[in-house]
């Protein structure tokens, strides 16, 4: 199993990057001999992945960087970088690799002194492994101040520095950082691909896998999680009904209380998984004896955990309100395809009743207001509406027609 197999119907991407490479291991071979590098390298200095949610940005950036730390002996025998077993290309993967830093998002932004660290380390050497990686997992999320930190590093990097960075679209990084980035774009997986991902990796019933993989239209990571969660098929079984909900001013009222609190439970259910522990392990690495006082001069240090710890309910909240409206979006998309009596398969099958009911109810047009009603409902979360006031002003919409 190399590196690759986790990108589901990205074969192009997967042959670039594994060119890239070859490449990359070329110049590090001659680099500690004395054999002249490869005169045109398929490898550069810094990675832009962009694609729609679920086609695998940060997998294949991972896979990159897996590839890039590959110390298998194989390829001393012609074998291609990024077997998957080799220590680089495991701890790479796993993310525990010394020469690979990864910068994710924790609340709506990346904050510039959370970027500073990791750009003075890409300006190191690296300690163990063959390549200095810094993967930036929400390069749309980067603030003025973090992205000029990042566009410093960017235009002029370290030797053996490669930045990976990752974003829905070209547009959502500044140019001036995106203008010195090779450029990947990621396509949505086919159904198909990703049902027979599921069958194959996942041990899923076939006609289990058919029906989430055509539910989530491609989205690789709700598929999966679709298929092994009940918990996650429930709650998609209750964001389907909520159209049939909203036809008086009551039932749209409070179908948005109950969306917006289920979002607010699958946050303070991560939560409770990860913040008890974290801040346990922080106060022990302070010295801090359990049930006593923390070391004089550390409380600042357990503030700043407790705030990042904030912004990370507040964002799962989002999530967990964005897949809804996905959901949501999916639904009325398939009434409008039997009102136009198009021949697309629909992706929500398994609501075929309401769908009908609904197509039968309403007009194309209104269909097409209801779908812009839950896009501006997800603007309206993009600017920091109350979560509550957005979802309200949704389904009185959907109501209306």
């Amino acid at each position: 199993m190399t590196v690759w197999d986790d990108l589901v119907g990205q074969e192009r991407v997967s042959e670039q990057l594994a060119a890239a490479a070859r490449d990359a291991d070329a110049f590090v071979t001659a680099a500690s001999s004395d054999a002249p590098p490869p005169e045109a390298s398929r490898m550069t200095h810094a990675w832009l992945f962009t694609g729609p949610p679920g086609a695998g940005r940060n997998q294949a950036a991972r896979a990159f960087a897996a590839a890039l730390q590959c110390v298998s002996p194989d390829r001393a025998l012609g074998g291609a970088p990024g077997c998957g077993f080799c220590d680089g290309c495991h701890t790479a993967l796993v993310g525990t690799h010394a020469d690979v830093s990864t910068v994710a998002a924790v609340g709506a932004e990346i904050l510039v002194r959370h970027m500073r660290d990791t750009v003075r380390k890409s300006f190191t050497a690296p300690a163990n492994g063959r390549w200095q990686v810094i993967l930036v997992e929400d390069a749309e999320r980067l603030n003025e101040r973090s992205a000029n930190a990042v566009l410093k590093a960017v235009e002029e990097p370290a030797p053996r520095t490669v930045w990976l960075l990752c974003a829905p679209s070209v547009e959502d990084v500044l140019p001036t950082i995106r203008s010195r980035c090779r450029h990947l774009v990621l396509s949505t997986p086919s159904v198909d691909a990703v049902t027979d991902m599921l069958i194959r990796r996942e041990g899923i019933e076939p006609d289990v896998a058919a029906s989430v993989a055509r539910a989530t239209q491609g989205h690789v990571d709700r598929a999966r999680r679709l298929a092994t969660d009940p918990a996650a098929r429930a709650r998609r079984a209750s964001v389907l009904k909520l159209p049939l909900r909203v036809e008086d001013v009551g039932g749209a009222l409070k179908a948005a209380q109950e969306l917006v609190d289920a979002a607010a439970e699958d946050a303070k259910q991560l939560a409770e998984e990860m913040d008890g522990k974290e801040t346990e392990d922080l106060k022990a690495a302070l010295g801090a004896v359990q049930g006593s006082r923390l070391p004089r001069g550390t409380a600042g240090v357990v503030k700043d955990l407790e705030e990042m710890q904030k912004r990370r309910r507040t964002r799962t909240q989002r999530d967990s309100l964005d897949v809804a409206l996905a959901d949501l979006t999916s639904f009325y998309r398939d009434v409008l395809a039997l009102q136009l009596g198009s021949r697309i398969a629909l992706a929500n099958t398994d609501a075929e009743d309401a769908l009908e009911r609904l197509a039968r109810s309403s007009t194309p047009e209104a269909t097409l207001r209801r779908i812009e009603a839950i896009a501006a409902c997800g603007e309206a979360l993009d600017r920091n509406v109350a979560p509550l006031l957005a979802v309200e002003a949704m389904t009185m919409a959907l109501r209306a027609g």
